[in-house]
């Protein structure tokens, strides 16, 4: 019996994360040393008081059955957070948490598009922008990011007949891949173009305590009107070093989060109870810890690619997040083969910018994953490899 996946699986290829662990299974086989700089999985350990909340709760028998729905004091403490920390005002009903960002954004185009809809997506951006919106049928539009303009968003290139069509616009800044910030009257021009053209703007904003040189950090639904037409996925992923627990929230705009809410409420039963708990005392403990690793992060940029730079290779310093994004070096056809040339020779595990969109050819994503001095020493070995001079 031969069996077929759905067609509609046809469009996704082997995950570029997935062909690099081969590759790096292959070298560490062949007794190579490996550095691992792809994937942004933080190194940092979650804060002690949110794992003793974690603990304490998955001692009680009662917290193993179904969730079904949010404890309430955890969509509160989201509220509370968000006065806190962003000066934004939400409502309980306003919160719905979600299994990571990934799994949110994964559903996003399944609550809210039709196949007439439209969805404007970034290009560079996070493939998961792409699989969710492609999930959700419709027609997936891609706007530019570009190293000239500053990789904010250039909408001009659509006319009024297509921005009829479009449902959504997705925008992340601080941005993976390419590192951006984007100032605040970015976001209150693309309120007011929302407002226009009737577009539900959905903010992915997993960097905002990641940010770097005095910028400050906020949450979309700061600025006036935002609530009116959009909404944001925020997380405790890199914030908080949750990335294996998966918590996130969507937030905002009531009529989107209730139909992301129906959604989610067909496919699962909600966050496990010590998980909620976990995220309650997160979201409600200190944030000293968080200001702290953001300034090590910032410690590890400037190691990196300050040393990069020492090297020979023109690597700019990111704005936020915990990636650099790194021009291909001369004498390299793609991002592909040099990330192999830079595995072969260095050892050195970096995502290809074209496995974002067409827009990321010509660049490689590093992740600021090690210590400052071990990113100092991997510049070293990528110097000293010959890979930079093909």
């Amino acid at each position: 019996m031969t069996i077929q996946p759905a067609a509609r699986l046809s469009h996704f290829a082997t995950g570029i994360f997935a062909a690099l662990d081969d590759k790096k299974a292959a070298l560490l086989k062949a007794g190579r040393p490996v550095y691992n700089l792809s994937i942004g999985t933080p190194d940092f350990l979650p804060p002690e008081h949110v794992t003793q909340a974690l603990a304490k709760a998955a001692e009680d028998p009662a917290n193993y059955r179904y969730a079904i729905r949010d404890l309430p004091q955890l969509s509160q403490a989201v509220c509370d957070y968000y006065a806190r920390r962003f000066g934004a005002e939400v409502l309980p009903e306003e919160v719905v948490s979600v299994h990571g960002s990934q799994d949110g954004i994964g559903h996003i185009g399944l609550a809210l598009c039709s196949p007439e809809d439209a969805m404007l997506l970034p290009n560079p951006g996070y493939p998961i922008f792409e699989a969710g919106s492609y999930l959700g049928g419709g027609e997936m539009l891609f706007y530019p990011l570009r190293e000239e303009n500053g990789y904010l968003p250039d909408l001009s290139g659509f006319d009024e007949e297509t921005l009829r069509r479009v449902k959504y616009i997705i925008v992340s800044y601080p941005s993976n891949p390419v590192g951006a910030a984007a100032p605040k009257e970015m976001y209150l021009e693309l309120i007011e173009w929302a407002k226009k053209h009737e577009i539900i703007i959905i903010n992915d904003n997993a960097y905002s305590d990641i940010i770097f040189d005095g910028r400050e950090g906020y949450s979309f639904l700061s600025l006036p009107g935002a609530k009116e037409v959009g909404v944001e996925f925020f997380s405790l992923s890199k914030s908080f070093n949750l990335t294996g627990a998966r918590v996130s929230f969507l937030v905002g705009n009531k009529a989107v989060v209730d139909a992301v809410r129906l959604l989610m409420s067909q496919i699962d039963f909600g966050m496990f109870i010590p998980v909620q708990h976990a995220a309650i005392a997160a979201l409600t403990g200190p944030l000293d810890g968080v200001r702290a690793q953001c300034a090590e992060y910032q410690r590890r940029r400037d190691a990196f690619c300050g040393a990069l730079r020492e090297a020979g290779w023109n690597v700019p310093d990111c704005q936020g997040t915990m990636f650099v994004w790194a021009p291909v070096p001369e004498g390299y056809a793609s991002s592909v083969e040099f990330c192999g040339a830079l595995m072969d020779k260095a050892g050195v595990i970096a995502v290809p910018g074209s496995s974002f969109g067409s827009l990321g050819e010509g660049y490689v994503r590093f992740a600021l994953v090690q210590s400052a001095e071990a990113l100092a020493d991997i510049a070293h070995i990528i110097r000293d490899s010959g890979v930079l001079n093909p």
